[in-house]
């Protein structure tokens, strides 16, 4: 699908992946609904990125979800794209993972794409079609000591998704999904773990070898118009499966 006209969701647009993918698609000439908690952040982009849309939205209240989708067809009158970007990590010890906290990764990690999918797919399939692309993550080939919780849940965002291809490819509603590698973003920042979200880590770090957000949003663009089901975003990424 090309995205210049297309109306697109991009959930987590207020940092990292997320902003980067909204202003690509922007700049590309799609019609962005920008989604996350941040509304000032989002309220800033918004004056920035022409034929946008400011929605604050909880992933992890499914009532937000709803309201997230219902502000853009309202806005725009149809959602071509949605790209399911907004995520959370857990660094622990398998052992040492907190139920309640596994249980909120679980809403927002899991859930959340998955309520928003299920918001998008019924607008889709009377358009004739759409695309949705769910943002995993790498670390869903790997088997890393500390974290088994958020990788957990990346396997299931994965097996899900292809799934959803398989069901709704008769409906002309590609579903696929990118696997980000380490990306230059303030994501370690909110990484929950034994000691709760680590504060101490300063925004934007310069992670050694890290991928730029924009790069990763390159990415996620080619999955759009390419269609492809599942793309790491190194080739040698694929040699872990």
């Amino acid at each position: 699908m090309y995205v210049q006209d297309k109306v697109a969701i991009v959930t987590g647009a207020s940092s990292g992946i997320g902003l980067a993918t909204a202003k690509l698609l922007s700049k590309r000439g799609a019609k962005v609904t920008l989604a996350s908690r941040s509304k000032s952040k989002l309220d800033e982009l918004a004056k920035e990125l022409k034929d946008s849309l400011a929605v604050e939205t909880d992933m992890i209240d499914e009532r937000s979800i709803k309201n997230m989708v219902s502000a853009a067809f309202e806005h725009f009158g149809r959602v071509d794209i949605l790209i399911n970007n907004a995520g959370r990590g857990y660094d622990t010890f398998v052992e040492k993972i907190n139920p309640t906290q596994y249980q909120e990764l679980f809403q927002l990690n899991i859930m959340g794409p998955l309520i928003a999918m299920q918001e998008v797919i019924p607008i889709m399939r009377r358009q004739g079609g759409g695309v949705i692309v769910n943002i995993s993550s790498g670390t869903s080939f790997m088997d890393i000591p500390n974290l088994g919780a958020y990788s957990s849940l990346k396997r299931a965002l994965n097996g899900l998704s292809l799934t959803a291809r398989e069901e709704l490819a008769k409906d002309k509603i590609v579903v696929s999904v990118v696997y980000p590698y380490m990306t230059a973003t303030n994501f370690g920042k909110n990484i929950m773990g034994e000691d709760g979200p680590r504060s101490e880590v300063p925004d934007d770090p310069i992670i050694p070898g890290a991928d730029p957000p924009e790069y990763v949003a390159s990415k996620i663009l080619e999955v759009i118009e390419s269609g492809v089901a599942e793309l790491p975003v190194h080739e040698w990424m694929r040699d872990l499966r």
